[in-house]
């Protein structure tokens, strides 16, 4: 198979790593990127692996490959999938982290091909773990990709690209604006003053900081959920000591309402 990764950071050569490990797939990988010189360090970590530089933006006119992977910034997975979805032979899949908008776009462009979704629910660094799966038209060509990646120990559970987007807003948007908002609002501390509740928090805080912004900009620009956010804090502190026990209130019917 070849195989074109289309976005050479991060989520890119975590695919590429995945489905290298793969003993049933001989794969070969092409990493484009419209940084080429992240293309070629991308490339150097696998064998016989090719770098294309994208210095325009778009491909070749001329290149196809048997599966296409988007691994691209939300705000460019649309425009990536018309673009890419004549050099795609039998298949494309896309992890950008959004699946409404690239699975409307693939159906559009590709309505005779295998298309796929997949938002890992991780950062490459802390694999593996639960995968976000659209299997939109799924054959012989996209099978092996996505057993590959169960192989690598991850869970892949299915779902549609509505439930996806809208379970996005409040496991990414609302939880990065809650967990940033505190960091900003809290002091430094000694260690020994920490309860178990501000030291989860102080570890959540370093989760989120260590990766890049401009993911986290895209992820909030994409699904909101800050003003929510904001609103429930603005409640918090505005409340007198009944309100703010029938905020605690809720609160507590709410964890309950969701582990059900």
């Amino acid at each position: 198979m070849t195989l074109c990764i289309v976005g050479a950071g991060a989520m890119g050569r975590w695919f590429a790593e995945t489905v290298s490990a793969a003993p049933a797939l001989d794969a070969d990988l092409t990493f484009a990127d419209t940084d080429g010189d992240a293309a070629r360090v991308a490339a150097a970590e696998f064998d016989d692996a090719e770098a294309v530089s994208l210095a325009s933006g778009v491909p070749e006119a001329d290149r196809t490959f048997d599966t296409v992977c988007l691994a691209v910034p939300i705000p460019a997975v649309e425009a990536a999938v018309a673009d890419w979805a004549p050099r795609a032979e039998s298949a494309m899949l896309d992890l950008s982290g959004v699946m409404g908008a690239p699975v409307a776009a693939m159906r559009e462009h590709l309505p005779d091909r295998e298309r796929a979704s997949l938002h890992p629910l991780f950062a490459p660094p802390r694999a593996p773990g639960n995968v976000a799966l659209v299997a939109d038209s799924v054959g012989s060509t996209l099978s092996p990709l996505l057993d590959a990646v169960r192989e690598a120990g991850n869970d892949l559970f299915e779902t549609t690209p509505e439930e996806h987007d809208e379970a996005m807003t409040t496991v990414q948007a609302k939880s990065h604006a809650a967990v940033l908002a505190w960091t900003l609002a809290g002091d430094d501390v000694r260690e020994e003053f920490h309860t178990p509740v501000s030291a989860g928090l102080s570890d959540l805080a370093e989760t989120v900081t260590e990766g890049d912004a401009r993911v986290y900009a895209d992820i909030q620009e994409r699904f909101g959920g800050a003003e929510a956010v904001a609103e429930a804090a603005r409640e918090v502190a505005d409340g007198d000591r009944e309100a703010f026990a029938e905020l605690y209130e809720r609160a507590a019917a709410a964890r309950l309402e969701g582990e059900r």
